[in-house]
């Protein structure tokens, strides 16, 4: 009978075992079934699985002057200024730097140590030569310029080039262009231009968009097919600026020769053409859609001799992107980082990677400049009307069309 009872007990005990685990079991289930993620073993948040906000637009503002130089008798005023080397840029301020990403012109010297002619030497043989103490001072106003002109081989030709853009990288300033327009490997270059970035999240941020620009020399002789048909490549993947050096000097618009050319570079891939070399502000015109400056006049320069000579346009470019695809728009950014010294290997890297143009819009204002009294300033009202007269601006814009606009 003790036996009995004791067996009975330990019976009793295993059944009631048994129920609390069913019931501690079961309310496990209820849990999970309640809230699934409570069986789980935390897991630390890789920056992988960190949405990451993406580009979705762009815009940058952009001033391209005309010609721009500091030998010869600027040298000479200069000089005698106790702004010595800051002599040719003190009124520039009047254009509002601060306002603009990026400032280009075309510089119609080479820049070396050679020794120094006498001004009226350097004005009888045409033989141009600029010192590159200027440079400091130049480099807080222009990032870019082009080299594409009838003067950048007169200090030894491929020697002084070579010297030039070595000064220019030692400032800070890009280039692009050479004298020889069958040089095609020197022609164009990718420039790296600062940029505003509007993220995802609605942040932004400072970026460098790559632009090609391309410069032709045609004073000697007309750029041959296959130059001008350089700018296709570039024109697959990138916007391109063209900034040819031709014509006839001192004449109020292009004769046939010059408007040929220039259409040309339309056709071959160019979004806009920004012509140099007259000394005079010439017509533009609106050539399928897009704008054509057939020479904005001397910016910088020291030929006071009549008031042709002392205006030019300048024209603004605000140029702006808005992509649904934001990874596209970023691949271009992250591009645009390493375009930033002459030669480099922007368009290559962008076509192994399949890198496609951005839509970009380009918007046109002109603004003028005036440099009697020997310095440079932003032209009043009245000298604006008549540059854009001059330029026939009001036609233009009305047929600008497509990517292109102004006013």
């Amino acid at each position: 009978m003790l036996s009995l009872t004791h067996h009975h007990r330990r019976h009793v005990f295993a059944v009631g075992v048994m129920m609390a685990a069913i019931v501690v079991l079961a309310g496990a289930v209820m849990i999970l079934l309640i809230h699934p993620s409570a069986g789980r073993v935390a897991q630390p948040i890789s920056p992988a699985q960190t949405a990451v906000p993406t580009a979705t637009s762009a815009e940058t503002k952009m001033l391209v002057m005309g010609d721009i130089y500091w030998g010869r008798y600027i040298n000479d005023w200069s000089m005698a200024s106790p702004l010595k080397y800051a002599y040719p840029f003190q009124s520039l301020g009047d254009f509002n730097r601060p306002n603009y990403d990026a400032w280009v012109a075309n510089m119609e010297c080479p820049v070396t140590n050679n020794p120094k002619v006498r001004s009226s030497v350097e004005d009888s043989t045409l033989t141009f030569d600029c010192s590159p103490d200027y440079l400091p001072e130049a480099g807080k106003w222009f990032s870019a310029v082009s080299l594409a002109n009838n003067h950048t081989g007169n200090q030894g030709g491929a020697v002084g080039l070579d010297e030039t853009r070595l000064h220019l990288a030692e400032n800070g300033m890009q280039n692009f262009g050479t004298y020889d327009p069958e040089d095609t490997s020197n022609l164009c270059d990718v420039l790296s231009i600062p940029t505003q970035v509007v993220l995802s999240d609605g942040s932004t941020k400072q970026g460098n968009l790559p632009i090609a620009w391309c410069g032709y020399h045609g004073v000697f002789a007309t750029p041959s097919a296959a130059s001008v048909a350089t700018m296709q490549r570039y024109a697959e993947r990138f916007t391109v600026v063209a900034m040819p050096h031709s014509g006839k000097e001192y004449q109020p618009g292009p004769d046939q020769i010059k408007t040929t050319l220039y259409r040309a570079l339309i056709d071959n891939g160019a979004d806009v053409v920004i012509g140099n070399h007259a000394h005079w502000v010439q017509t533009s015109e609106a050539y399928k859609g897009k704008l054509i400056m057939y020479s904005l006049g001397n910016f910088i320069f020291d030929q006071q001799l009549a008031p042709e000579m002392t205006r030019s346009a300048v024209l603004s470019i605000q140029a702006s992107v808005m992509v649904l695809d934001g990874p596209s728009l970023d691949r271009q950014l992250a591009l645009g980082e390493l375009c930033k010294a002459y030669k480099d290997t922007c368009l290559e890297r962008a076509e192994q990677q399949q890198l496609q143009k951005l839509p970009l819009q380009l918007h046109f204002s002109v603004l003028g400049s005036v440099d009697t009294g020997k310095v440079t300033r932003r032209a009043n009202d009245e000298q604006l009307a008549g540059i854009k007269q001059r330029l026939n601006w009001a036609t233009t814009i009305a047929n600008l069309s497509g990517t292109s606009s102004g006013e």
